[in-house]
């Protein structure tokens, strides 16, 4: 990150970026959710909302900027966060450290590049459609219903989902204690409250593939 601010290039300013670009992300994982469980309103609804997003590209690409932005800076913070704990950490560390954290935070290093080859398939396979064989543009019920009824791909989906609830879960709880949120009184409640976050947005999406895999959205 050439030209950043000395806090920036510190542990705790790399932490910081991390959990303000984690945040909004998360925020609009939220509205995407949302967005894609219209898909059990029916066809009307899912295409409406596409509509009004197409039509809207200030709040379109303004997002996707905003995404893309926060995506690059989240990863590069990691990098950095993780090539100076290697350097400062005695050998063995990692694995007596591993052995006290949750599946969530043992799995970060695998789930964030899980994620990352996702939402590329993802972009490929809903908005370009160029690995969506029965893809239509603007067709966006049409397409999400052709596109599931490939099991491979719908249970690709929810393994996806599943490795995204396993980061969430962790990011969440990351976020409270870089703000210094989290306290022993309440840390139990915070970490559940972090679980519940990543288990209603995993459970959103992957909601919408096996729904069409069982046929109640077709």
């Amino acid at each position: 990150m050439p030209g950043e601010a000395p806090f920036l290039r510190s542990s705790i300013g790399r932490k910081v970026l991390m959990a303000v670009t984690g945040m909004i992300m998360l925020g609009f994982l939220a509205g995407h959710v949302a967005g894609n469980l219209l898909a059990f309103a029916g066809r009307e609804p899912l295409d409406a909302y596409a509509k009004f997003l197409r039509e809207s590209p200030t709040l379109l690409w303004g997002t996707r900027g905003a995404l893309l932005f926060s995506v690059l800076v989240h990863i590069g913070a990691w990098v950095r966060l993780l090539e100076t704990s290697r350097a400062a950490r005695p050998v063995g560390y990692d694995a007596k450290v591993r052995r006290g954290t949750t599946l969530g935070a043992r799995t970060m290093a695998v789930t964030g590049p899980v994620i990352l080859f996702f939402v590329i398939y993802h972009i490929l396979h809903f908005t370009l459609g160029t690995v969506h064989p029965d893809f239509r543009p603007h067709e966006v019920y049409d397409n999400v219903v052709t596109g599931f009824r490939q099991k491979p791909v719908a249970l690709f989906y929810v393994v996806a989902m599943l490795a995204l609830g396993l980061h969430l879960s962790h990011g969440i709880w990351s976020v409270f204690q870089t703000v210094g949120a989290n306290h022993p009184r309440y840390d139990k409640a915070l970490r559940a409250g972090g679980v519940a976050i990543a288990a209603a947005i995993t459970a959103g999406f992957a909601s919408v593939p096996v729904a069409v895999l069982a046929g109640v959205i077709r």
